[in-house]
């Protein structure tokens, strides 16, 4: 993933349409807006930052683009400009893909069995779906299969994940014993209207996910998290002191970074590097180049994983390629 706000329009929605693969109606809009003159100078007269492909499809979909050939996005966005432009400037691709825990599980399992229970603090959180690693079922498959749920029995949502290598796959879910986190716009998971847009940033195609992220909203209802509001270099020290003691302290995000600038990922990673606890990161390669070139090559191809792939780094050091919505991990050798 490139960071947003690099690169002019045409090389932005030509890579998102290579990100796009597992959804021909993304992949086709893409394409579309990459070839289309008129539908850019609409998106270039939006900050760089509010150009993101996802966003401009969730938004044009929220007004009334069914998904389908590219002339039904173009006829929304020609005719319907200013609601969409107005949804985009205020909505935001907070995706909150509850199937990134699938390949955050191995790194927090390990973690939790070499010392205290854990205290997840999750940056970018979105809605906090995230901070509920304990609450999910799971499904690996492919080198090993391990099926896990949590101590109170089988969970309604159910992450599956292909597995490459050897990672340290847990026998029982770890325990979490306190969660919180921060985002420039927290969502509430009791309100009706954010979980719908929500909803929206998920691919036309994906059914799956679509199930699964309603099963979590439904599921964290019952037990909301506390969630912070504004910047997450600011808000940090401070979630961080609320931490108790006797717990492990795990700061963790998915793709996030790929939204701040390249000083304030700078300040963020100095700031995630000193604190006490442990920093664990799920970004797409370019996001942090310095761990994308101490892990050296990708998976080979045919990879589950896929060619558009994120990085998972604990404390800095690569452990995992991963998919990008968690439906693969490739784990690294030591």
């Amino acid at each position: 993933m490139k960071p947003v706000g690099e690169g002019d329009t045409v090389e932005e929605y030509l890579e998102f349409a290579d990100e796009a693969a597992g959804s021909p109606v993304f992949r086709a809009w893409a394409l579309g807006v990459a070839r289309d003159p008129q539908v850019r100078a609409l998106l270039e007269s939006l900050p760089p930052a509010k150009r993101q492909p996802n966003l401009v499809f969730a938004a044009a979909r929220w007004h009334g683009a069914r998904p389908g050939a590219y002339d039904e996005l173009r006829d929304v966005l020609l005719d319907r400009w200013d609601e969409v432009r107005t949804t985009v400037l205020h909505r935001a691709t907070q995706t909150n893909e509850v199937g990134r825990c699938a390949t955050l599980l191995p790194v927090l399992a390990q973690l939790a069995r070499s010392g205290p229970p854990l205290a997840l603090l999750e940056v970018g959180a979105s809605a906090g779906l995230c901070l509920y690693p304990d609450r999910y079922s799971y499904r690996y498959t492919g080198a090993v299969e391990v099926t896990l749920d949590p101590s109170d029995g089988p969970s309604p949502v159910r992450l599956d994940c292909v597995v490459e290598g050897h990672p340290p796959l847990p026998s029982t879910v770890p325990e979490v014993v306190w969660r919180g986190g921060i985002d420039l716009n927290p969502l509430d998971v009791r309100d009706d209207d954010a979980m719908r847009w929500l909803q929206q940033l998920v691919w036309p195609e994906h059914e799956d996910r679509r199930s699964r992220l309603a099963a979590a909203v439904d599921l964290v209802r019952d037990d909301p998290p506390v969630l912070v509001r504004g910047d997450l270099v600011e808000r940090l020290p401070a979630l961080v002191a609320e931490v108790p003691d006797g717990a492990t302290l795990v700061v963790f995000h998915s793709a996030v970074l790929a939204y701040l600038s390249e000083q304030d990922r700078s300040r963020f990673t100095s700031l995630a590097s000193s604190l006490r606890g442990h920093w664990l990161s799920n970004e797409g390669a370019p996001v942090l180049p310095a761990q994308a070139a101490a892990a050296g090559p990708g998976p080979p191809a045919g990879s589950a994983v896929g060619p558009t792939r994120f990085l998972l780094a604990l404390d800095g050091r690569p452990v995992a390629w991963t998919q990008g919505h968690g439906r693969a991990l490739h784990w690294l050798s030591p």
